[in-house]
C-alpha cells in the first residue's frame, strides 16, 4: 500500500521526505551572545502577540529580528516552536514535516493520527486539518515561531499556513520573523485587530539602547559620540555590532568611530553579501546608480537607468527591505550606510559614471522643481556653470543671504574654482563676498558679471539682471552711496515684468532683501520718509525663515528712523520685534546684533538705566560683524558716545562723536546727531561757546539740533536768544517727546532765567507729564541744578513722584 500523510514512516523524527536530516538546530532557539541588549520596550509589545493569531516581525537584515524572538521565547512559560526557515523548504510536504517535528520538539501534543508528509511537493489536506483541530482543542495556545520565513515563498505554504491558523483558533500563536511581507491575507487581520506588528523601523536602536550595546562592547563613549554613530548606523543593529568590533580593536574608539569608512568594512561585507548580492543583475545596477541620490522617484531613478519599471522595482526593495525605505508621496531613499558602500563600489566599477549622473540628476531635479537637491547634486558634480546658472536664472541668489538653505549655500559654492568663468557663477561670488562684507572682492566679482551679462546669452537677462541690481543695491548699501541704490532699484523695476510671475511669488525675499538695502541707503541719505516707505512695506510682509532677515533689518531701522525722530516708545516696540524675529529665527547668530539692539539700548539710555544699556552695548560688541553699513556704525559711534556722556566720561564722548564714519556720500543726520552729541558733551564740561560752535552750523536742519543750539545759547547766558531759536524749528521734523520734553525745558529754564516763575513752572509740569509718558529721565537730570528747587514743590513734585523721583514713603 502506497504511504500516506496519515501512515506512520519509519525515521518520522529524524528524515524529512526527501530522505535528509531533520536538523536539530533549526528547532532550537538561538543562543543569545553575552553582548546581547535586552530591550524591553520591544518585548512588550512582543507580549501582544500572545494575543493575537498573527505576529509579523519585519525588518531588513542585521536588524536584530531573530535575537529579539528568540530572548523573548525564551521568557515565556508557554511552550515555544521554533523553526528556521531554509531555501530548501518550498516543497509543501518538506515545510510541513519540520512544522510538526518543531512542534513536537518543543512539547506540543500532536496527535499520531495527523500524521507526517510522504511527500516532498505535497500535504495532504487531511492532516493540515487535523492539525488545525488538535489545536484547536488546545486548554493553552501554542505558539510557533518561523524564523527567516522570508525563504519561503511558495503561495501555496502561504494558503496552507492561513488555513491552518484560521481554523486552530485560539489555539494557536503564529510569530512570522521575515525580511519581507508573506503571502498571507495581511489586510485582513489588521483590519480586524488580530495582528501584532513590529516593523524596521521600531527595530532601530535607540541612543540608551546603542549606549549600552557599546558599553557591553567594552566601549564607554560619551552621549554626542553614540548620538552620532546612531545617526549613521540610523540605530541599525548589526552596523552598530559591527561598527562596535571594529571600533573595540583601534587605539582611539572614539576617533574610529566618528570617521570610519563603511565602504572598507565588515558593514560592507555583510551589506554586499546580504543584500546587494541577493538581487538580480538589473537591480544591482539599479541601486548602484541610486547611490548619488538622498532620494529619488521612480521618474528620477527611471531617467538615471534608462528603464521604465523604476515604481514596480523600487516598491519591491522596499517590501524587501534591502535597506530601501519609503519616504511618502512615491519618494524613496537609502539607508545611509548602504548608500555610502554603493557609492564606492559605483567608483570602482564604472569610473566617471558617479559624476555623469549627478549632471543627469541635476537637470531633471532643477525641471521638477527640486531646486535645493538640484544645486547639490550639481555642485558634487563640479557642474558649476549649470549650478551658478541655477541659482540665478532661478531668483534663488537671495538664500545665500536669508532662509534656511542660506548656510548650506554658502558652503555649497566654497568649492568652486577660480578657473569657472561665466555671468552666473560670477554673480553668486559677488554676494558671497558681499554677504561676508568682503566689498572689495564683491565689487571686483559684481563689475566683471556686469561686464559679461553684456556679451553672454546663455543666462536669462532679466533673472541675471534682477540678481545684479540686487547686489548693486547691497554694495551701495555698504559703501554709503544712495544714488547707486535708487539706479539698481530702477532697474530691477524695470525688469520685474520680463520675470515669470511664479518665480517672483517662490522668491519673495529677492524684493524684500532689495527694498530692504534701498531702505537702508535712503536713511543714510536722511531721507526718512521716503526710507519708512520701503522698510514698512518689507517689515509688513508675512513670510517664513527666508523673509526673516529682511524683516529683522527693516524692523531694526525703522525703530532707528522713530528714534532719531524722538518718539521712543515706538522705536523701543519695533526694535523689540526685531529682537523676537532675531530669537524666532537665531539670526543674531549670523548676522551680528543687529540696529534694534543699538536702539534699545539708545532707548534706556534717555532714561537713565545706563547699566542695561551698558549690557546691550557690550552684547552687540561681541556680535559684531566686519564690515558693517554706514548707518549701523553711525548708530552704534553715537550710542556709545552718549552713554559715555551720561557716565561723565566727556572727553571720549568728543571722540566719538568725532569718529569718522567711512562712507562714499557724507550722511546728514550723521553729522547733525555727532555735531549735538559733541556740543552736549562741551557743555558738560562746562564750554557753552564750545558748545554753540559745534551745533550752531546744522541747527537749522533738525528739531533735535536746533534744540541742543538752544540750551548751548542759554548755557552762554542768553535766555532771549535760546527762546529764539526754539520759535523757528525746522518746519520738516514733527519731532516725538525726546525733542519736545527737552524743548520744553529749554524754555522753562529761560522763564526762569528771565523771572517768569509761572510760565516756568507751567512749561515744567508740561515737560514732566510728557516725559513721565516715556520714562524720560535723562533730559532732566542733564538740564542743570535750577531745576531740583522746582521738583520740591507741591504739584511739580507730585508730577516727579515715583519715576523721576522717589515716591511717596
Amino acid at each position: 500500500m502506497a504511504a500516506t500523510d496519515a501512515t506512520p514512516q519509519a525515521g518520522l523524527a529524524c528524515a524529512d521526505p526527501t530522505g535528509d536530516p531533520l536538523l536539530r538546530t533549526r528547532f532550537a532557539l538561538p543562543a543569545r551572545p553575552a553582548t546581547f541588549v535586552c530591550r524591553p520596550r520591544l518585548a512588550g509589545h512582543l507580549d501582544l502577540a500572545l494575543g493575537t493569531p498573527l505576529t509579523m516581525v519585519n525588518g531588513s537584515a542585521g536588524a536584530g529580528k531573530t535575537l529579539l524572538v528568540a530572548d523573548w521565547a525564551a521568557r515565556l512559560r508557554h511552550p515555544v516552536a521554533w523553526l528556521t526557515a531554509e531555501t530548501t523548504d518550498q516543497g509543501p510536504g518538506v515545510f510541513w514535516a519540520h512544522v510538526l517535528q518543531a512542534l513536537r520538539a518543543a512539547g506540543v501534543a500532536v496527535a499520531s493520527e495527523v500524521g507526517s508528509p510522504a511527500e516532498a511537493s505535497r500535504v495532504d489536506q487531511r492532516t493540515l486539518t487535523r492539525l488545525a483541530a488538535g489545536l484547536e482543542a488546545r486548554e493553552h495556545p501554542a505558539v510557533v515561531v518561523l524564523d527567516e520565513f522570508d525563504r519561503v515563498a511558495s503561495r501555496e505554504i502561504a494558503e496552507q499556513l492561513e488555513f491552518v491558523l484560521h481554523h486552530a483558533g485560539r489555539g494557536l500563536r503564529l510569530v512570522l520573523v521575515t525580511r519581507t511581507e508573506p503571502l498571507l491575507p495581511l489586510h485582513r487581520y489588521r483590519a480586524s485587530g488580530e495582528m501584532t506588528e513590529i516593523r524596521d523601523a521600531e527595530l532601530a536602536f535607540t541612543p540608551d539602547e546603542a549606549h549600552e550595546l557599546l558599553a557591553r562592547h567594552g566601549l564607554h563613549l560619551p552621549a554626542s559620540a553614540v548620538q552620532a554613530v546612531v545617526e549613521r548606523t540610523r540605530g541599525w543593529a548589526a552596523g552598530l555590532r559591527l561598527c562596535a568590533l571594529a571600533a573595540r580593536q583601534s587605539q582611539d574608539p572614539h576617533t574610529y568611530l566618528k570617521q570610519f569608512e563603511a565602504d572598507h568594512s565588515a558593514v560592507a561585507d555583510f551589506l554586499l553579501a546580504e543584500v546587494l548580492d541577493r538581487q538580480a543583475p538589473g537591480t544591482q545596477d539599479l541601486l548602484l546608480r541610486i547611490s548619488v541620490l538622498e532620494r529619488c522617484c521612480p521618474d528620477l531613478v527611471n531617467a538615471l537607468t534608462q528603464r521604465t519599471d523604476a515604481e514596480a522595482v523600487l516598491a519591491a526593495l522596499q517590501r524587501e527591505n534591502a535597506f530601501v525605505h519609503y519616504l511618502g508621496h512615491s519618494w524613496y531613499t537609502l539607508h545611509p550606510l548602504f548608500a555610502e558602500i554603493l557609492r564606492a563600489h559605483l567608483r570602482e566599477r564604472f569610473p566617471g559614471l558617479e559624476q555623469e549622473l549627478r549632471s543627469r540628476a541635476a537637470r531633471w531635479l532643477r525641471r521638477s522643481g527640486a531646486l535645493p537637491e538640484a544645486l547639490a547634486q550639481g555642485a558634487a558634480a563640479d557642474d558649476w556653470e549649470f549650478t551658478a546658472r541655477a541659482v540665478i536664472d532661478d531668483l534663488a541668489l537671495g538664500q545665500l543671504f536669508t532662509g534656511l538653505c542660506s548656510d548650506d549655500l554658502t558652503a555649497l559654492f566654497e568649492r568652486m574654482g577660480p578657473d569657472v568663468r561665466g555671468p552666473a557663477p560670477d554673480l553668486v561670488r559677488a554676494a558671497r563676498e558681499l554677504a561676508g562684507r568682503d566689498v572689495e572682492h564683491g565689487l571686483a566679482h559684481l563689475r566683471r558679471a556686469e561686464e559679461e551679462l553684456a556679451r553672454d546669452g546663455a543666462t536669462d537677462p532679466a533673472a541675471a539682471g534682477l540678481a545684479w541690481a540686487l547686489l548693486e543695491a547691497l554694495a551701495a548699501r555698504l559703501t554709503g552711496t544712495p544714488g547707486r541704490a535708487e539706479r539698481a532699484a530702477e532697474q530691477a523695476l524695470a525688469l520685474r515684468p520680463d520675470v515669470p510671475g511664479h518665480l517672483l511669488d517662490e522668491h519673495p525675499e529677492l524684493n524684500a532683501l532689495l527694498l530692504t538695502h534701498l531702505g537702508c541707503a535712503r536713511l543714510w541719505a536722511g531721507r526718512f520718509e521716503d526710507a519708512r516707505t520701503v522698510l514698512s512695506a518689507v517689515a509688513g510682509r508675512p513670510g517664513g525663515a527666508a523673509m526673516a532677515l529682511p524683516r529683522w533689518e527693516a524692523l531694526g531701522h525703522l525703530a532707528l528712523i522713530d528714534y532719531l525722530d524722538g518718539w521712543l516708545g515706538r522705536a523701543e516696540h519695533k526694535a523689540l520685534a526685531a529682537a523676537g524675529q532675531a530669537q524666532r529665527y537665531s539670526l543674531s547668530q549670523r548676522s551680528g546684533a543687529g540696529l534694534g539692539a543699538l536702539v534699545r539700548a539708545a532707548v534706556l539710555i534717555d532714561r537713565d538705566e545706563l547699566d542695561e544699556a551698558q549690557t546691550l552695548l557690550d552684547e552687540a560688541a561681541a556680535s559684531r560683524l566686519p564690515g558693517e553699513d554706514p548707518v549701523e556704525e553711525a548708530g552704534r559711534m553715537l550710542t556709545r558716545g552718549r552713554l559715555l556722556l551720561a557716565k561723565g566720561d566727556t572727553r571720549a564722548a568728543l571722540a566719538a562723536a568725532a569718529a569718522i564714519v567711512p562712507a562714499v556720500v557724507s550722511s546728514p543726520w550723521a553729522e547733525d546727531h555727532a555735531a549735538a552729541l559733541a556740543s552736549a558733551a562741551y557743555l558738560a564740561q562746562g564750554r557753552p561757546e564750545s558748545a554753540r560752535k559745534a551745533v550752531e552750523r546744522v541747527a537749522g536742519r533738525r528739531a533735535a539740533c536746533a534744540v541742543q543750539a538752544a540750551r548751548a545759547r542759554l548755557a552762554a547766558g542768553h535766555p532771549g536768544e535760546a527762546l529764539g531759536m526754539l520759535h523757528s524749528l525746522p518746519e520738516a521734523d514733527r519731532p516725538g517727546p525726546a525733542v519736545t520734553v527737552r524743548a520744553t525745558l529749554v524754555r522753562a529754564q529761560a522763564a526762569h532765567e528771565l523771572g517768569d516763575h509761572t510760565t516756568a513752572h507751567r512749561l515744567l509740569g508740561r515737560a514732566l507729564q510728557d516725559g513721565r509718558r516715556e520714562q524720560l529721565r535723562l533730559p532732566f537730570l542733564e538740564t542743570g541744578p535750577w531745576i531740583r528747587p522746582l521738583l520740591g514743590t507741591g504739584r511739580l513734585r507730585g508730577l516727579a513722584a515715583g519715576w523721576l523721583l522717589p515716591g511717596p514713603g
